[in-house]
């Protein structure tokens, strides 16, 4: 990967397995849109804008500083994405299938809390709804970013949500899951700390601790340890990844998502939050399992 620091802009050469599509349209973030020209995203209190250009990526309003603040980590650029490609297609002809077809996805590493309550929202709900809320939450709650004259905002803290009420929260289109972010806003309140310390905790443990939240199930905690948690063993089960594993694995026969997600860890191991994101954006693009 070559840093090239233009104008405002910092432009990447020869960057393996970067594709703003592949990456954004994966259904791991919530903040990131695509505007005509690139993906514009909300990261901290930073605004940013993807470009492809070619072969390579420029990252617009970014300098060299926050580069390596904060993209380097955010886009997981240090891992090598081109081996575990490599490993995956050893599991199987489908994986090789789907690894090929979404050759430039990476895990982004977000934070904990923003991708806690983002995936509490998940449930039961599509990405626009999801999307549009998390904006409407932001617009009230968080602090106002101007950025090449627009205005985007930050994701509102723990403390913030925890004084909000119920009746703001469900304007945002929240809906039944008002009460949820509500309780767990004040529950994170508590004992914020050990929310950030999760990534030194094994994956049983972090998983323990994200199931005690309001609204926080199976597919969430899974959610939150493989987004934002570094737990690549974790392999999130919602009711499209069942039909895509059911499509592509089982001949449509109806299983249950325990064993989904059983059969997901004993096939792919540490790998098995790769393979559900290269899985998840194979089938939706292919309208396998109507994913």
């Amino acid at each position: 990967m070559e840093i090239i620091e233009e104008k405002n802009n910092i432009r990447l050469r020869a960057l393996d397995s970067f594709v703003p599509k592949h990456i954004f349209e994966c259904g791991q973030s919530f903040r990131w849109n695509f505007d005509g020209m690139g993906y514009i995203g909300v990261v901290g209190d930073k605004v940013m804008r993807v470009v492809e250009d070619g072969k390579d990526i420029i990252f617009e309003g970014c300098n060299v500083d926050d580069f390596y603040d904060t993209w380097i980590d955010y886009f997981d650029l240090d891992r090598d994405y081109g081996s575990i490609r490599s490993k995956l297609i050893e599991f199987d002809s489908i994986m090789k299938k789907a690894t090929v077809f979404g050759y430039g996805i990476r895990l982004l590493n977000q934070d904990p809390w923003e991708t806690l309550i983002s995936f509490i929202l998940s449930a039961n709900n599509n990405i626009n709804r999801i999307k549009k809320t998390i904006e409407n939450i932001c617009m009230i709650y968080g602090d106002k970013i101007l950025w090449r004259g627009q205005e985007y905002y930050t994701f509102p803290s723990p403390t913030i949500l925890a004084n909000s009420d119920i009746d703001t929260l469900r304007r945002c289109g929240c809906g039944y899951r008002d009460r949820y972010i509500l309780e767990t806003a004040k529950k994170v309140v508590e004992n914020e700390a050990k929310l950030y310390s999760l990534r030194m905790l094994s994956y049983d443990e972090a998983i323990d601790f994200l199931l005690k939240f309001s609204g926080v199930g199976p597919k969430v905690a899974d959610c939150v340890a493989l987004f934002s948690l570094g737990k690549y063993e974790a392999f999130p089960v919602d009711v499209w990844i069942k039909r895509i594993v059911e499509a592509l694995y089982f001949e449509r026969e109806e299983i249950c998502k325990e064993d989904i997600k059983r059969f997901a860890s004993n096939k792919f191991g540490d790998y098995a939050g790769f393979a559900q994101q290269y899985l998840f954006y194979y089938a939706r693009e292919n309208h396998i399992g109507n994913g």
